[in-house]
């Protein structure tokens, strides 16, 4: 429990007491409804439309923590209450939330992964290999919260500063030592993971995504490199990175002392490589790290799997972990949405991805191109309100590798959906292959032609939506499971 001057000190503000009030304060909330009857510090950001010191009337709190532009607000609506003023609200939040949560993360050992593609999988591999080394363990990312294997329902891959450092003390109380988390780019940007001490940073990979946000690749370079640069105050105590693309090499050269990570023959810390491919699509890889050699057995397909699961395996060896114990962990491991096969007994590979950006797109299909002896047909859209120059490149990707593309729906959110799809079908034709192209919108219907056109030893993939289970159109999320079509398409087919 601390008082609101001491949190002011935290925080470097102002604060406006109501008559010399100090109050005792024990939770910090972004939302309105969530603030508690007694000890809740309302946190009143800057919104697109409105600022939250708005809805400040309307919440129990015993005091608020707002900007200058929210102050102006409470002190026009006559505001009686305790403030806290300064300049920027994020910027403090994740440092106030950690000092009401007893700074958890200093009591965890604590594994971020930040990258463009990889993350989700990365961190799956780290879970299961940190469970078969005896630890237990929370994982934090896309696909949600998981606290010891239960689920913990949350919004957001980086949840906001302060339902993260709640998470943490919920983690701690109930026994947890390793914490395994994505941390996006937006996390890093918008101060998310301030107040939060990380032991490893692993970096995937980088390519073109999320330009909407960061308006160029530097841009969205230099926010992941929050993580790894010395001067950064987010920088974690160790750097462990992925060498096999330029990104890579200079997140290196921009951190200090990191363990490399390399699966394509440059020299590095950490190098794998895959020895045998089975025929289920399962990998085992030869992996030298540096002091020690082992093999392991990888369940998921792909070159960039095999990049994954080293940099899982140099994540926990930074924190002491043995890595032997860790890759026997490999073989429990299951990611939804990524690489999944939809199995019904068809004599085809049906497939369910994520892949939701170029590079991504690209590395699916070649992975499939590797696998099978027959044609490669995909299901790809984008989604709206994102970065739209990826959406040619994304035809163009899928065009290149694949004999049938299929151009559909994705998410097109407040977007006019033929729009979007124009623009990945231009891509597609502007490639000049020999692919066959076509346009479904219907997002269903054009798994149904996917599924209807695959013969025996053909391979099909939808992709961009991977474990997601909505489809956004208009701003209503319809029900949608890519894996749950495929599945009722190959049903069909075979009836």
């Amino acid at each position: 429990m601390h008082t609101l001057s001491h949190l002011n000190r935290i925080a470097g503000g102002e604060l406006v007491a109501a008559f010399g009030a100090d109050p005792s304060i024990t939770s910090l909330e972004l939302e309105s409804s969530r603030v508690p009857a007694a000890g809740g510090l309302f946190a009143a950001l800057p919104g697109t439309r409105r600022h939250g010191a708005e809805f400040a009337a309307d919440t129990t709190a015993e005091a608020i923590l707002t900007d200058r532009a929210g102050h102006d607000i409470l002190r026009e609506k006559q505001e009686t209450r305790p403030v806290i003023v300064v300049d920027d609200v994020r910027a403090i939040l994740g440092l106030v939330a950690a000092e009401i949560h007893g700074h958890p993360s200093e009591q965890l050992t604590l594994l971020g992964v930040t990258g463009t593609s990889g993350k989700t999988t990365t961190s799956y591999l780290l879970e299961q290999g940190l469970m078969a080394a005896g630890h237990k363990v929370g994982l934090i990312g896309t696909t949600g919260t998981r606290i010891d294997g239960r689920p913990v329902p949350t919004s957001l891959t980086t949840p906001e500063a302060t339902t993260l450092q709640a998470l943490f003390k919920e983690m701690l109380d109930e026994g947890v030592t390793h914490v395994v988390m994505e941390v996006s780019s937006h996390a890093l940007e918008l101060g998310r993971v301030t107040g939060t001490r990380f032991d490893v940073a692993g970096f995937t990979n980088l390519s073109q995504d999320h330009l909407d946000f960061h308006p160029t690749m530097e841009e969205y370079f230099e926010a992941k490199a929050r993580f790894f640069d010395p001067e950064s105050p987010l920088v974690a105590d160790r750097a462990v990175i992925c060498i096999d693309d330029d990104w890579g090499r200079r997140m290196a050269d921009r951190a200090a002392d990191p363990l490399t990570v390399a699966t394509r023959g440059a020299e590095a810390d950490i190098s794998s490589a895959q020895a045998q491919l089975t025929p289920t699509g399962a990998q085992l890889l030869v992996m030298h790290l540096p002091d020690t050699f082992l093999e392991a057995e990888l369940p998921l397909p792909g070159d960039f799997n095999i990049a994954n699961a080293a940099l899982a395996t140099g994540m926990a060896y930074a924190v002491g972990v043995d890595p032997r114990d860790f890759v026997g962990g490999f073989v429990n491991v299951a990611v939804p949405g990524r690489m999944e096969r939809i199995d019904e007994g068809q004599e085809f590979l049906a497939v369910v991805d994520y892949a939701h950006k170029p590079a991504a797109v690209a590395a699916v299909l070649d992975t499939l191109r590797g696998q099978v002896r027959g044609r490669l047909g995909v299901v790809v859209g984008a989604g709206g309100d994102r970065d739209a120059t990826k959406r040619p490149i994304m035809g163009a990707e899928a065009a290149r590798r694949a004999d049938l593309v299929i151009i559909t729906d994705d998410n097109p959110r407040s977007e006019v959906p033929e729009t979007i799809r124009a623009a990945v079908l231009q891509g597609a034709v502007d490639a000049g292959t020999d692919a066959e192209i076509r346009e479904i919108g219907d997002r269903a219907a054009a798994i149904d032609a996917l599924v209807e056109w695959a013969q025996p030893g053909d391979a099909v993939v939808v992709a961009g939506k991977g474990h997601e289970v909505g489809q956004l159109v208009a701003g209503v999320n319809h029900h949608f499971d890519d894996r749950e079509e495929v599945r009722r398409a190959l049903k069909e087919k075979q009836s």
